[in-house]
């Protein structure tokens, strides 16, 4: 196998997996723009327009620029983990009145 041919898949396949977070940045954008502004001030998070310009940000970062500058698409990966992992299902408990005690 050609080490050229090696290089140029593993770079398509990283494109791939940053695409299709990017994407789930986006639609978290969506989400966290159509979610209640109260949600997140009771659950003691950062404002909603916060939470969705760091999204759009994070999604544009990996889908325009993908690994051009090294560290801004892990900054963009890990905030989208953040939003879908705890920021997310927070709110979603919230909003569906499941707090607990």
């Amino acid at each position: 196998m050609d080490m050229q041919m090696l290089y140029n898949g593993t770079s398509w396949f990283i494109w791939g997996i940053f695409t299709l977070i990017g994407i789930f940045g986006f639609i978290g954008a969506f989400l966290a723009a159509t979610t209640r502004e109260d949600a997140f001030e009771v659950a003691d998070r950062q404002k909603k327009l916060v939470w969705v310009a760091m999204l759009i940000a994070s999604g544009f970062v990996l889908i325009v620029l993908g690994t051009a500058v090294p560290i801004l698409p892990w900054v963009g990966i890990v905030l989208i983990g953040i939003y879908w992992f705890d920021v997310r299902p927070q709110i979603k408990g919230i909003l569906e009145g499941a707090g607990g005690w």
